[in-house]
């Protein structure tokens, strides 16, 4: 059932290339999604190795934004960066870096279609909410957007799929229509922090201002690099009539 509902978020031509993978899947031996060696029959999509090196993130970081802290700080300390120039967002963290296995891993999902890995990064994310956001009462969660062309040639919406199966293991509604993608912004790799913010100025909007109940917001997005991406979605559904926004990624640079 769980698979069946991932498939529902995946555009035909990706959808034909998924089931093709998941007829070699069946065809052949398995393989794990990290280092590609044989799979056990008591392992996942990824074996035991990979899943032991995955590049866990911990405490110390930064209350506000999650950048990881060397050292002993206190667990409300708030780095220069945001306290020069604070995010939009209440607070971002994620469960991972974003290198090594974790990289590989988001690499298949976005790049080979390989869906079957959600349940198991939500795993994470889960754990994330539990373990830094107790307290959160999130009335939605909303993906990221992509903008209706890189969707269309991808087929899908990767942070679509991990806030859809979160949302299933929190109970919180999922809701993927009010914050939309206005403007196709260029690749975001090789560019500055400030750059970056200037190339997602006005790229989001909220399709029926204002947010519908306002209430708390849980943004997802699958990696974190300098904030530019979420911080604009979080000011755009503020200055539309959101409470607060937080954000949650599968991982982070750092």
């Amino acid at each position: 059932m769980r698979m069946r509902s991932l498939v529902q978020h995946v555009g035909q031509g990706p959808r034909l290339r998924w089931m093709a993978s998941l007829m070699r899947e069946l065809a052949f031996p398995r393989a794990c999604a990290g280092c590609h060696r044989p799979l056990d029959r008591e392992e996942g999509p990824v074996c035991w190795e990979c899943v032991a090196d995955l590049p866990r993130l911990s405490t110390p970081f930064c209350h506000h934004c999650g950048r990881p802290v060397a050292g002993q700080v206190d667990h409300r300390y708030v780095c220069s960066d945001c306290t020069r120039r604070p995010p939009a967002f209440t607070c971002a963290r994620a469960p991972l870096y974003y290198r090594g296995i974790a990289q590989t891993l988001i690499g298949a999902l976005k790049y080979h279609h390989a869906v079957w890995l959600v349940p198991g990064m939500v795993d994470h994310l889960e754990a994330a909410v539990t373990a830094w956001l107790p307290e959160e009462r999130f009335t939605r969660i909303m993906p990221v957007p992509l903008h209706p062309a890189r969707q269309r040639q991808r087929g899908f919406n990767q942070s679509e799929l991990l806030a859809q199966a979160l949302g299933r293991r929190l109970g919180v509604p999922v809701d993927t229509h009010t914050l939309i993608r206005v403007r196709e912004t260029p690749s975001q790799t090789h560019l500055t922090a400030s750059q970056r913010l200037t190339n997602v100025k006005g790229a989001f909007r909220v399709k029926d201002s204002p947010v519908p109940g306002g209430g708390s917001i849980l943004l997802i997005d699958d990696v974190m690099t300098t904030g530019a991406t979420i911080h604009e979605c979080a000011r755009t559904l503020r200055k539309d009539g959101a409470d607060t926004v937080v954000a949650l990624t599968l991982a982070r640079s750092g």
